[in-house]
C-alpha cells in the first residue's frame, strides 16, 4: 500500500515535531543539569566550610560528555578560626579535577561522585618555631571540651593515634586519581616533600609511584594494597623501586640508621574507649612486615644489623602516658617466633615490664635464624632437638634497685652440636692461638695458649694464692655455676642505668674469657648478647654435656691470656705488652708464677680492670695509694672469713709491694721520710666501690685437681703460706 503525500508529509512533521521536542526537552536538560551542577558544588563547598574552619574556592565546573564533570582549579585557605598562624596561609591547590557524577542523585539533590581525578594538586602544610600550624585543626574534632593536659602523667597517645586515624580515614576518597600530586612540609628542623606522579584508588584498591626526600634523604616507592576507610582497615605495601629504603629522620634524632626493600603495614581493627577522666584509650590490632631489614646504632653492634623476614603481629594499647603490646602479639625473626609482652609508662619516671617467651625451634634453625652482624661468632653452627628461649625484665626508673631480671635458654633433651659456626668454640679443649688486641681493635701479638708456648703456665704450677684472689674479687662461683651470676649482672645493670653508661660489665670469668678469645672490645648490646650466648653454650655443652671441656682449663686459659700490663711495653726478644700470669710475674716481680706471695697476688688482682693504668696504683714515693691499700684489706678479710686463708696469712699482708721486674723503672720512688706505713696500718684507707666486686659473699668453689696432679693441701690455720 502507498503512502499519500498528504500522509508523508503528516509523518515527517510529526518526527520534526517530535525532534524539535526533543532538542527542547535537551535544551532544558542541559541547562538545568548546570544549574543543578553549580548548586551541588556550592552545597559542597557549604557543607567543607561547616565542618572546617577553611575557605574552598571551586573555579568554573562544566560537563564534558552526559556525565564527567571538570573544574578548573580549586583551593583551601584556613579561616581566622583555624588559628591566627593557619589564617590565609593556603593549605591545599589543584589545577583541575574530573569526575563522574551520577545524573539521578544530582536530580535527587543529593549528587554522587566517583572516578575522581585531580592532576597537580599542591598540598603544603607549615609549622613555626613556636609550635604554631597551618593544619591541626583537620585533626580536632566537635564534641567534648578536651582533657586538659596532664603533666603528670604526659601526653595520652590513644587519643592522640584515634585522632590521626580518623582524620586519615575520614579523608580518603572512595575513588580517586591522583597525577603530579605534591605534598610539602616544613618545619625549623625537618624540610619533607612527597611527589606523586600517580596515585590510584579505586574499588579500595591502592597503587602508585612516588618520590620522597625527607631531610635530604630521598627515596623512589611504590606503594600499592587495599583500604576501606569505613572499617578502619588498610594493608599497603611499600617498596624501594631499583634499591632499599633508606628510613629518614632516624639518624638525627637516633643516630641510627634504617633501611629495608619492603614493609607491609596492616591495620585490621581499632577500639577507642572514652574516658572523661583520662582522655580514652585506644586498642590497635594488626600487622608490620619487613623483608632485608637492616639496622645500625652503634651501642647495638659495630655493624648492620639485618633481618631477611621480620614480622610483628601486634595487639597494641596506648593510653595517657602508656603504652603496651598485649597478650595475642606475636614477632617472627626469620625462622623463629616469639610472644612478646611489653608494658612502658613514661611518667613520672620511665618504667618497663616485658616477658619474652619463644617457641621451640630446631636447633639448625635457630642458628640460622640469628640476626646477621650479631652473631657472627656462632652463625651457621649445626645440631639436633630444639631450643627455646625465656625472659622476664622489669624495671623503674624512680626505684632503679628494683630490677629484676630472668634469661633462660631452654634446650630439649635431645639437644646437641655436632658442629660450630664461624668460630670453633670446642678449640678451647686445645691448645690454639690467641691474638691479642688494643681498645682500637689492632691486633697487638698472637701466642700459643698450651705447652708448646714456653710462656705458657698450666694452672697446677701458678701460686696457690693467685687463684684465691682472682675468683674472691671476680667470680667467686666460677667453679659452680654455669657461665652467669645473675645477680652480679643485675647489679652491674642498675649501676649501667644510673650512671647512663656502660659503667659495669657484671662478667663472669667464663664471659671474661668468651670476651678476649671470640669477640671485639667493643661495649655494645649485640657484642654483649653473643657473649653471654656463647657462654651457654661452652659451659652447658662443652663443659656440662660434651664433657670436652674443664672449668679449671678454662681458668687456666683466663690466667694466660689476660692482659696485665702496658702493651706498649717492649720486651728484649721484641714481643709487645704483658700477657698472662708467667709475663706478669716476671713484669712486676722478676719471679715465676708459682713463687708468688699473697700480696703480690692481691695486686696483680687489683690491676686486672685497667692493667694499663698500674703505675695509678703508686704516689709519689713508690707506695700503695689508699684505694689499693684498702683493696688489700677488704680482699684479705672476706679470704679469711671464707677460710682461704689463715687469721696469720691475714696479718702478714703489708699493703705493699717490691717492683722487681722491669715494672720499677716506670715507677717515681722518692722516698717518704715523714711516716712509716706498719702492716695494719689503716690511716690511709680510702673506700672502695663495692659494686666492681663481683663478690657474693660466697667462698670460692675449688677447681677440681688436674689429672695426674697431687690433691690440695688441707687448711691449716696455724701456718702462713699453706693452701686452705
Amino acid at each position: 500500500m502507498r503512502l499519500s503525500a498528504l500522509a508523508k508529509k503528516r509523518i515527517i512533521w510529526s518526527l520534526a515535531g517530535l525532534l524539535a521536542l526533543l532538542l527542547l526537552v535537551l535544551g532544558v536538560f542541559l541547562l538545568q543539569r548546570q544549574r543543578l551542577l553549580n548548586y551541588a558544588l556550592e552545597q559542597i563547598k557549604t557543607r567543607v566550610e561547616h565542618k572546617y574552619p577553611v575557605t574552598l574556592t571551586l573555579g568554573p565546573a562544566h560537563f564534558m560528555g552526559l556525565s564527567t564533570v571538570e573544574i578548573n582549579g580549586m583551593s583551601l585557605v584556613p579561616t581566622a578560626a583555624a588559628g591566627p598562624a593557619a589564617a590565609g596561609d593556603t593549605l591545599l591547590t589543584a589545577r583541575r579535577l574530573q569526575a563522574s557524577l551520577s545524573i539521578r542523585s544530582l536530580f535527587a539533590g543529593r549528587p554522587v561522585f566517583s572516578e575522581v581525578q585531580i592532576d597537580r594538586a599542591h598540598l603544603t602544610a607549615h609549622k613555626a618555631i613556636d609550635g604554631t600550624n597551618n593544619y591541626a585543626f583537620l585533626l580536632k574534632k566537635k564534641g567534648p571540651t578536651p582533657v586538659p593536659r596532664d603533666t603528670l602523667r604526659g601526653t595520652n597517645y590513644g587519643l592522640l593515634l584515634n585522632q590521626v586515624l580518623d582524620a586519615g580515614f575520614g579523608n580518603v576518597p572512595g575513588e580517586a586519581d591522583f597525577r603530579q600530586f605534591v605534598v610539602s612540609y616544613d618545619s625549623p628542623h625537618h624540610l619533607v616533600q612527597l611527589v606523586m606522579p600517580r596515585l590510584s584508588i579505586q574499588d579500595e584498591q591502592v597503587q602508585g609511584r612516588l618520590t620522597a626526600t625527607v631531610d635530604a634523604v630521598t627515596n623512589e616507592l611504590g606503594v600499592q594494597g587495599t583500604i576501606v576507610p569505613s572499617d578502619y582497615a588498610l594493608n599497603l605495601k611499600l617498596y624501594g623501586v631499583g634499591s632499599s629504603v633508606q628510613l629518614p629522620y632516624v639518624p638525627q634524632r637516633f643516630g641510627a640508621l634504617v633501611s629495608f626493600d619492603t614493609v607491609r603495614v596492616q591495620l585490621t581493627d581499632k577500639d577507642f574507649t572514652s574516658d572523661d577522666r583520662t582522655g580514652g584509650q585506644l586498642t590497635v590490632r594488626g600487622s608490620l612486615e619487613a623483608s632485608n631489614f637492616s639496622f645500625f646504632h652503634k651501642r647495638l653492634a659495630s655493624e648492620d644489623i639485618v633481618v631477611h623476614k621480620g614480622q610483628l603481629d601486634f595487639v597494641a594499647t596506648l593510653g595517657r602516658g602508656t603504652v603496651s603490646l598485649d597478650k595475642g602479639t606475636r614477632a617472627v625473626l626469620n625462622q623463629l617466633i616469639f610472644h612478646p609482652e611489653i608494658s612502658v609508662r613514661l611518667k613520672p619516671k620511665l618504667a618497663v615490664a616485658l616477658q619474652v617467651d619463644s617457641d621451640p625451634t630446631p636447633t639448625n634453625a635457630f642458628f640460622n635464624s640469628l640476626p646477621e652482624g650479631m652473631f657472627d661468632v656462632v652463625a651457621g653452627t649445626q645440631g639436633t632437638g630444639t631450643l627455646a628461649y625465656h625472659m622476664r625484665a622489669n624495671v623503674d626508673l624512680s626505684r632503679v634497685d628494683s630490677l629484676k631480671l630472668e634469661s633462660s635458654m631452654l634446650p630439649s633433651k635431645d639437644f646437641s652440636i655436632s658442629h660450630f659456626g664461624g668460630e670453633d668454640l670446642g678449640m678451647l679443649a686445645g691448645e690454639f692461638p690467641y691474638t691479642a688486641y688494643n681498645d682500637k681493635g689492632d691486633s697487638l701479638r698472637t701466642f700459643l695458649v698450651g705447652a708448646s708456648n714456653p710462656d705458657f703456665t698450666p694452672f697446677a704450677d701458678v701460686s696457690h694464692y693467685l687463684p684465691s684472689v682472682i675468683q674472691t674479687t671476680e667470680d667467686p662461683q666460677f667453679f659452680r655455676h654455669h657461665g652467669f651470676m645473675e645477680k652480679a649482672f643485675v647489679n652491674a645493670a642498675i649501676e649501667d642505668i644510673k650512671e647512663k653508661r656502660f659503667a659495669r660489665g657484671g662478667s663472669t670469668l667464663s664471659m671474661q674469657l668468651v670476651k678476649n678469645v671470640f669477640l671485639n672490645r667493643q661495649k655494645t648490646i649485640g657484642r654483649k648478647a653473643e657473649e653471654m650466648l656463647i657462654v651457654w653454650l661452652i659451659e652447658n655443652w662443652l663443659v656440662q654435656k660434651a664433657h670436652t671441656l674443664t672449668k679449671q682449663r678454662m681458668f687456666e686459659i683466663y690466667l694466660n691470656i689476660v692482659e696485665w700490663g702496658p702493651t706498649k711495653y717492649k720486651w728484649p726478644s721484641g714481643k709487645r705488652g704483658v700477657y698472662g700470669i708467667k709475663e706478669a710475674a716476671l713484669f712486676y716481680y722478676g719471679k715465676r708464677p708459682s713463687e708468688l706471695n699473697l700480696d703480690e697476688c692481691l695486686y696483680l688482682a687489683s690491676i686486672i680492670p685497667k692493667p694499663k693504668y698500674y703505675r695509678q696504683s703508686f704516689n709519689s714515693y713508690g707506695g700503695l695509694r689508699g684505694p689499693t691499700r684498702w683493696f688489700f684489706k677488704l680482699i684479705a678479710d672476706i679470704m679469711e672469713d671464707k677460710g682461704l686463708i689463715s687469721s696469720n696469712e691475714r696479718n702478714s699482708v703489708n699493703y705493699s709491694v717490691n717492683l722487681n721486674g722491669p715494672a720499677r723503672t716506670y715507677i717515681v720512688t722518692a722516698r717518704d721520710t715523714t711516716r712509716t706505713v706498719q702492716p695494719g696500718d689503716t690511716a690511709q684507707f680510702e673506700p672502695l666501690n663495692l659494686i666492681d666486686l663481683l663478690n657474693t659473699g660466697a667462698k670460692p668453689a675449688e677447681a677440681a685437681p688436674a689429672a695426674g696432679a697431687a690433691s690440695p693441701t688441707p687448711p691449716d690455720a696455724t701456718a702462713p703460706g699453706t693452701r686452705p
